[in-house]
């Protein structure tokens, strides 16, 4: 059996598919990802100091520094009311999206992404309400430059939006399917 007769049965494979369109797969990945973000944050806050920097290997350090602003530190200095617009806002986003996946969506992959935001949105508004400021660990660098420090749910929020793009791209749009249609 080569690769693509095992994905072709999978795809055919109705539990699968039942699994893959059911709105629970998609909210449990979501409670997934908030948890495994809201973990690794509780170790770093447990057993680091504030602005401790761990040399992991080259070009990459584990630290501990507090984001008061949201994703490149963006508003970082804008006197604290970030911290309450940067809340609702995720927790409205996470809101509406949660309510789509509901209703159900018609893509796999704009699931997936769905999911992704409201993990990496939640993770960090629940960092805002519990302890003011963002939580970040993860610090890549080369020689002096160092590139923003994130964490986890920031990979989740730009993992989503890659996946964004990538879906626009792959779906056809209607006037185009109209012309392919209805050649003149």
């Amino acid at each position: 059996m080569t690769n693509d007769d095992f994905y072709y049965k999978l795809k055919r494979n109705k539990t699968v598919r039942t699994l893959l369109n059911s709105r629970w797969l998609w909210i449990t990945l979501a409670v997934l990802g908030f948890a495994a973000d809201q973990a690794i944050k509780y170790a770093v806050t447990a057993r680091m100091q504030l602005h401790e920097s761990l040399p992991i290997f080259p070009s990459f350090n584990w630290v501990y520094v507090l984001n008061p602003g949201a994703a490149f530190s963006f508003l970082a200095d804008a006197g604290g009311w970030q911290k309450y617009f940067f809340t609702i806002f995720a927790a409205t986003v996470s809101l509406v999206l949660l309510v789509m996946l509901w209703r159900g969506v018609s893509s796999k992959v704009e699931s997936l992404a769905y999911a992704l935001i409201i993990s990496g949105a939640l993770g960090n508004a629940v960092d805002r309400v519990r302890i003011g400021a963002v939580v970040d660990y993860l610090d890549f660098y080369w020689r002096t430059w160092h590139w923003p420090a994130f964490n986890l749910a920031d990979i989740w929020i730009v993992s989503a939006a890659m996946l964004l793009m990538l879906s626009a791209f792959q779906q056809p749009s209607i006037s185009a399917s109209k012309r392919i249609e209805n050649p003149q």
